[in-house]
């Protein structure tokens, strides 16, 4: 996927501006959770995502997406991993 494809998509999504995420060489974060759902693009490195046991390898050019609230690990390329993050919060029920 290019970045005008993606950015594209995120327009088509309803979901914000992206922005720049970079992470160390050979860098790893243990299960978490974030207060957003997310759509990426990675455009340098790698990054592996493990969720609920099962793990899937993320090089230039692939999109990645996170629901809300949703468990998973991640560990980064012996280049580290550049992506594009856009990140939409939840949003509140209506009254």
């Amino acid at each position: 996927m290019t970045k005008e494809d993606f950015l594209k998509f995120l327009e088509l999504k309803e979901f914000p501006e992206p922005v720049l995420v970079a992470q160390p060489a050979d860098g790893a974060l243990d299960v978490h959770t974030h207060d957003f759902e997310v759509f990426a693009l990675v455009v340098e490195g790698s990054i592996a995502i493990d969720s609920y046991g099962i793990e899937k390898l993320y090089e230039p050019g692939e999109m990645f997406h996170l629901l809300f609230m949703q468990p998973h690990s991640e560990r980064y390329g012996v280049s580290g991993v550049k992506y594009l993050a856009s990140r939409r919060l939840k949003s509140k029920p209506s009254p």
